[in-house]
C-alpha cells in the first residue's frame, strides 16, 4: 500500500463535512483516511495506480456519496515530502511575511511561459513539474494570485499554503 494526498478545489465546511468526505473515501476503497483541516486535504492508503486513476475513483465515490465531485488532484504523499525538501522558494527573494503558495495542476501546465510573472503584488515564481509555486504579500486587493493562476494555468488546479502542505506531508 501507498500513502496519497488528494487536494479538492472548492471545498468548505459549506459544502463538504469533512466526516462525510473521509465516509466517501472509504466507500471508494481507500485505507487508513484522514481528512486535514476543512478544505479538502485527505490522506489515504491505496495500492500503487496511476494519480488519473485515483482521482477518478475519488471524484466517482464523491458523486454517489455526497450528490456531488470535486475538482481531485492526487499526489503520492513522498512525493511532496520531495517537495518540501527541495524548498523552490529558495531561489527567490520572498519576504519573510509572504505567503508561499503550492498549486496543483491536473496534468501537465504545459506552458512555455516566461516567469517569474507578478500581479500586485502576487507572483508566480517556477513550475516544477504539475507544481506551481507562487508568493504573494497578503494587500488590500484581496488574494489576487488565484486570478493571476487561474488566467496563467486555467481551472483544473487547486492551491494550498506551504503550510498547509507541510501538514499534509507529515
Amino acid at each position: 500500500m501507498q500513502r496519497y494526498a488528494a487536494f479538492l478545489r472548492g471545498v468548505s465546511p459549506m459544502n463538504a463535512k469533512m466526516p462525510e468526505l473521509k465516509n466517501a473515501f472509504e466507500a471508494a476503497g481507500f485505507g487508513n483516511v484522514k481528512t486535514l483541516l476543512s478544505s479538502g486535504n485527505v490522506v489515504f492508503d491505496a495500492r500503487a495506480a496511476s494519480e488519473e486513476s485515483l482521482q477518478r475513483k475519488a471524484e466517482t465515490a464523491m458523486k454517489k456519496q455526497l450528490g456531488q465531485p470535486f475538482l481531485t488532484i492526487v499526489r503520492p504523499v513522498e512525493a511532496l515530502r520531495e517537495i518540501l525538501a527541495s524548498d523552490p522558494y529558495r531561489a527567490f527573494r520572498v519576504p519573510a511575511h509572504a505567503k508561499r503558495v503550492v498549486t496543483f495542476v491536473r496534468g501537465d501546465p504545459g506552458k512555455q511561459i516566461k516567469l517569474p510573472i507578478e500581479l500586485y503584488g502576487a507572483r508566480i515564481l517556477c513550475v516544477q513539474g504539475s507544481e506551481v509555486f507562487s508568493a504573494y504579500v497578503p494587500g488590500p486587493r484581496g488574494p489576487v494570485f488565484m486570478s493571476l493562476i487561474e488566467k496563467t494555468f486555467g481551472k483544473e488546479l487547486t492551491t494550498r499554503t506551504w503550510d498547509t502542505v507541510k501538514k499534509v506531508a507529515k
